[in-house]
């Protein structure tokens, strides 16, 4: 068993600085967990407070039922990897992942042992005798997990380790993460800034804001259903498009009007809302760009927007677009059945209408920034 519990954990710096506030997460049996959030938000404190790196200011964390705060990071049973590798560039690979071994005192046999099956999982059994100079930002990562696998510790915890790579490898190397994850019996606890990682990593993502934590859910929760304004903003590529307008009740329905037009809200959304007791009300409402489509012009539940900037990234256009209040809306247009004349349609100057269903709708409380319908 591997189970991570942080309890009512803080941490206070110098001068009343709190970089974490009132955390609480149950982490389980080798789930995968990703924290993610701005720069300063505490991700990386909460993560070097569990690996013993941090102290804690109050509160208690766990490792399989058993207090660690006072426990120096060599006996909590934790291994971890760093975002700038943290390799010793004299020693060969080998002895950089044999490193923690050796400090055990392990016998040589052993040593070989794991160290070649570890290098074989990962890739880089032809790279042992080189030094890490030799080797690319890929490869290096590579050497440093494999550092920390050859532990066989309980807990694996990763420091945005793929954030000095290149795109590409950063895709590759996510890849690999997941493959390795189903071939090792270790509890993970990741950082990223990058939700696109969060998104593909993780069993759970907490997304923390300012040292608080602002949702815990799986991937697919926190998309479907971002408590809050900050959450549906943060998660999602391109975000979330915001507008300011007014929810409206009639009888049993519910109704958006963003610039003048009147879209229903779906019946299972009105459902909810009708048993939160919700009335009529100025709200915010979200809708993510892959959900927005074209509609017919002059329509009541459509809205004319300008293009200002159409991004084409392959599949689809990423359009950039004016709404009637001047704010930005960014849309999202598969391209694979536009023709030509649809295509040049949809170049900056020229005008775009838009309109989106009911479900696709995400509606917030402007004062709270609560989403209406979150427990």
């Amino acid at each position: 068993m591997a189970t991570v519990k942080l309890t009512n954990v803080k941490k206070v710096y110098d001068k009343n600085v709190v970089a974490v506030q009132d955390f609480n997460l149950d982490i389980a049996d080798k789930e995968f967990v990703v924290f993610v959030g701005p720069s300063g938000c505490g991700k990386s404190t909460t993560l070097r407070m569990i690996a013993g790196l941090e102290d804690i200011s109050e509160g208690t964390i766990e490792i399989d039922g058993v207090e660690v705060n006072d426990l120096e990071p060599r006996d909590r049973d934790i291994a971890m990897v760093f975002q700038n590798y943290a390799l010793y560039p004299h020693l060969t690979v080998f002895e950089n992942i044999a490193f923690p071994l050796r400090l055990k005192k392990v016998n040589n046999d052993t040593v070989y042992n794991k160290v070649t099956e570890v290098a074989e999982i990962l890739g880089i059994t032809d790279y042992l005798m080189r030094k890490p100079r030799a080797l690319s930002g890929g490869q290096r990562q590579r050497v440093a997990i494999g550092r920390a696998m050859v532990r066989d510790a309980k807990v694996l915890l990763m420091d945005e380790p793929l954030s000095n790579l290149d795109a590409k490898l950063r895709n590759q190397m996510r890849a690999e993460i997941i493959l390795l994850r189903q071939r090792i019996n270790s509890t993970f606890v990741y950082v990223t800034h990058d939700q696109t990682e969060a998104m593909t990593l993780g069993d759970r993502i907490v997304i923390m804001k300012d040292g608080f934590i602002q949702q815990v859910g799986t991937p697919e929760e926190v998309f479907d259903m971002p408590v809050n304004l900050f959450v549906a903003g943060f998660i999602g590529a391109p975000q979330m498009n915001f507008y300011n307008t007014e929810l409206v009740k009639e009888g049993n329905d519910y109704y958006v009007t963003p610039f003048g037009t009147k879209m229903k809200v779906s019946d299972k959304k009105a459902e909810g809302l009708r048993e939160k007791g919700v009335g009529s009300m100025s709200i915010v409402l979200g809708v993510r760009p892959e959900h927005i489509t074209q509609g017919t012009p002059g329509s009541k539940d459509a809205f004319t927007s300008k293009i200002l900037v159409n991004e084409m990234m392959g599949s689809e256009f990423h359009l950039h677009t004016t709404c009637p209040d001047g704010s930005e809306c960014i849309v999202r247009i598969p391209t694979l059945k536009l023709d030509h004349d649809a295509r040049l349609a949809l170049t900056a100057g020229h005008d775009i209408s838009i309109t989106f269903g009911g479900e696709a709708m995400h509606l917030f409380d402007p004062e709270t920034e609560r989403n209406l319908l979150a427990d």
